[in-house]
């Protein structure tokens, strides 16, 4: 009984089948693709996709093979053997040769088995990736196949390549066995059921999800492998699309504090105070504001602006609808400084007005608090500005109407969704950055909120001039700074401080601020140094001095990457600038160029930069459009690595769709998601039923587009 219980598996495997009953692999190779890929069962394993394709159907000659190709082929004769190397370095070599000329194949495990499997004076199908070493091209551990069986197989054009990583391979886990179990796995007539309606599947000319699997492990030819990709990327995308919307359609429900008057504060403010006129970009975010403030539902908005676009602005003149209205408002920002810099700035907005604004940080002292505490929860308090501090529990206000949370990725879900209920009705939300997301990834991350973009700098802003200098230009970089200081300018000279070596980036500081010291000499130069190492009493000193203009030159690390506003620095020197992310640099270029005179910022760097380094540099020196910079961040970078999402950390695994390439895809997903969506947010149509159905698989499985937000 239990023997034909055995036989009878293979036949009767599905998609949540454990990975240990595919024929082929067992418990030991199971437990180390759990461990190395995380394929569990067998649904992992057939949407574990190749991360290239090879044609196999040519074949090239010895004489045409160069190190720098891909994974190639070709049929050659085995000519002889010899053993080189001693101990552990003693390894397999193969002479091979065709008509056109000879190669060395090299092996350094599974010697003998290789000697003994493969014979002399034959010839095989050998196939790897060409390398050059000791001045020629040879192949290490070449997979060889019998030419006589290679062509019984007659494989199509297209070869799926897997990535497998060292410890399966020291195992004998490689390409051929992967190619293997999928053969297994499809042999048994494993059942995919679809997972998209059909009207969806008609209306875009959508391959079948059982059909592109397959392809996408034995492509047929191009095309197919092509229809297959577009449609596992058009589903991958379109149920998270599904599930924001269907977040954004329910949170359209909540109902939401009305704002409709325009009154003394709001208005005070707009004819004494504002001494500038409102950007064209700033008008339309305020209207697109108070139209959610007026239709009373619950707001839940991105303000998207670059560094200096004028967010703080938007957010105060919307704080002050808010108190016009008799609610409290309060923003929230990552950190001490950032907060201080935002208590500062509001409160020079708002001279003269009769609004009590307070500021609540880690740092308050007790007796201040019990200030705050009492005007909050009797209403005399109207804003409150302040980092994680106002999440406590015993914050608790009179009547919360309005956050807003600025550079919202640093918090957690959990962290915001406390201030949302220090209120019976949800106040109205808006979450700010100042690093530009690009379209594609905002439309991921942040799908179910509304979005607003401030796409214009201040009048009378000039664009900060970036230059790319190395060493060997330091002393022409001195003279310019000599030059901007003597017209009575500040100058900013940061240094990198990695994690992974915080003792050596620290030593760097320190030299560098003793030579900036010996090129710019006391009494005549001032130069402060500030660094996340020092007493917060001291770096408040140095950063006061600079702010006062009392220091010429700050030297300090990325702690100035946000907070100080010092609008007579025009030259910010970024050390080491290859080191930086893109999205960082950026930051760090917008700490200049906040007063009317022309900024510089320039990169320096070493002589020798990677490719990746190079295009940073040169992506800083072209374009000064934060989205500009961040589409290219997401390009070389990806979604999961850019700066800002990884502090949340992306959600969303995608298994092949790409948010730098496939904007269009996304689109078209999005647009197919709303529309469904409008028409029956709970899916109860019967054409619905499958995406119910899926919804509820993904949200088992922690896809997570659920938590997004």
């Amino acid at each position: 009984m239990i023997a034909i219980f055995i036989f009878v598996i293979p036949l009767m495997i599905g998609l949540y089948s454990p990975i240990k009953f595919v024929k082929g692999v067992g418990d030991k190779m199971a437990d180390l693709l759990a461990s190395e890929l995380e394929i569990k069962t067998v649904i992992d394993l057939i949407y574990y996709f190749p991360f290239r394709y090879i044609d196999r159907s040519k074949f090239y000659k010895i004489s045409e093979l160069s190190d720098d190709l891909p994974y190639i082929q070709f049929k050659a004769k085995i000519l002889n053997y010899r053993t080189d190397g001693q101990g552990y370095k003693q390894r397999l070599v193969a002479t091979v040769g065709d008509e056109n000329g000879t190669l060395e194949l090299v092996w350094f495990k599974g010697t003998k088995w290789i000697r003994d499997k493969f014979a002399v004076g034959k010839v095989y199908v050998f196939f790897g990736k060409p390398n050059f070493f000791n001045h020629k091209i040879n192949i290490a551990h070449p997979d060889i196949e019998d030419i006589e069986a290679f062509e019984r197989k007659k494989m199509s054009g297209f070869q799926g390549i897997y990535t497998i990583p060292e410890k399966l391979k020291k195992k004998y886990i490689g390409l051929k066995v992967f190619q293997g179990l999928y053969v297994e796995i499809f042999k048994t007539g494993l059942k995919i059921e679809e997972s998209l309606p059909n009207f969806l599947i008609q209306d875009l000319n959508l391959m079948s999800l059982s059909d592109a699997i397959k392809q996408m492990h034995f492509p047929e030819n191009n095309e197919k492998l092509n229809r297959a990709k577009h449609r596992i990327k058009f589903e991958e995308l379109f149920y998270v699309q599904l599930g924001l919307a269907k977040t954004k359609k329910i949170r359209k429900r909540f109902k939401g504090h009305l704002f409709n008057e325009v009154g003394e504060y709001f208005m005070q403010f707009y004819n004494k105070n504002l001494i500038f006129e409102l950007t064209n970009a700033q008008k339309r975010v305020l209207k697109e504001i108070r139209k959610d403030f007026g239709s009373g539902i619950q707001m839940n908005r991105l303000l998207q602006g670059d560094v200096g676009s004028g967010k703080t602005l938007v957010a105060l003149m919307a704080m002050l609808l808010a108190t016009d209205n008799g609610y409290q408002a309060c923003l929230m920002a990552p950190t001490e400084i950032l907060a201080n810099q935002h208590f500062v700035t509001i409160n020079e907005f708002l001279r003269d007005l009769e609004i009590n604004v307070r500021i609540l940080t880690g740092s308050t002292r007790k007796k201040q608090r019990e200030i705050i505490h009492e005007e909050l929860e009797n209403g005399k308090l109207q804003i409150l500005i302040g980092t994680h501090a106002l999440i406590e529990d015993k914050v608790k206000f009179e009547n919360l109407g309005f956050v807003v949370i600025d550079e919202q990725h640093r918090f957690g879900v959990a962290q915001r969704a406390k201030l949302w209920k220090k209120n019976k009705l949800p106040p109205h939300i808006m979450v700010m950055t100042a690093t530009p997301i690009p379209r594609t990834l905002a439309m991921t991350l942040y799908g179910d909120l509304d979005v607003s973009v401030i796409d214009e700098l201040p009048p009378g802003r000039k664009e900060v001039k970036t230059l790319h200098a190395t060493d060997s230009s330091r002393l022409r970089v001195f003279a310019t700074l000599k030059s901007e200081i003597a017209k009575g300018r500040q100058v900013y000279i940061v240094y990198p401080l990695i994690k992974e070596s915080e003792k050596f980036d620290y030593k760097d500081l320190e030299d560098g601020y003793e030579s900036i010291s010996r090129a710019f000499p006391a009494p005549e130069y001032n130069t402060v140094i500030v660094h996340g190492k020092m007493k917060a009493k001291d770096k408040e000193r140095g950063m006061q001095l600079f702010v006062q203009g009392q220091a010429h030159i700050m030297v300090a690390t990325t702690v100035i990457e946000v907070g100080v506003n010092v609008p007579n620095a025009s030259v910010m020197i970024i050390e080491s600038a290859e080191r930086f992310g893109l999205s960082q640099l950026h930051q760090l270029r917008g700490r200049v160029g906040r007063g009317s005179d022309q900024s510089f910022c320039i990169l320096m760097t070493s002589y020798k930069l990677s490719r990746d380094s190079r295009k940073r540099i040169e992506t800083m020196v072209n374009y000064s459009d934060g989205f500009k910079i961040a589409e290219v961040d997401l390009k070389l970078r990806g979604p999961g690595d850019m700066e800002g999402t990884q502090q949340s950390g992306v959600p969303i695994h995608f298994k092949l769709a790409n948010l730098a390439e496939d904007g269009d895809l996304l689109s078209l997903a999005r647009e197919k998601a709303l529309e469904i969506v409008e028409k029956d947010s709970e899916f109860e149509f019967e054409e619905h039923q499958i995406l119910k159905k899926q919804m509820d698989l993904l949200k088992k499985s922690n896809f997570g587009w659920e938590i997004i937000s």
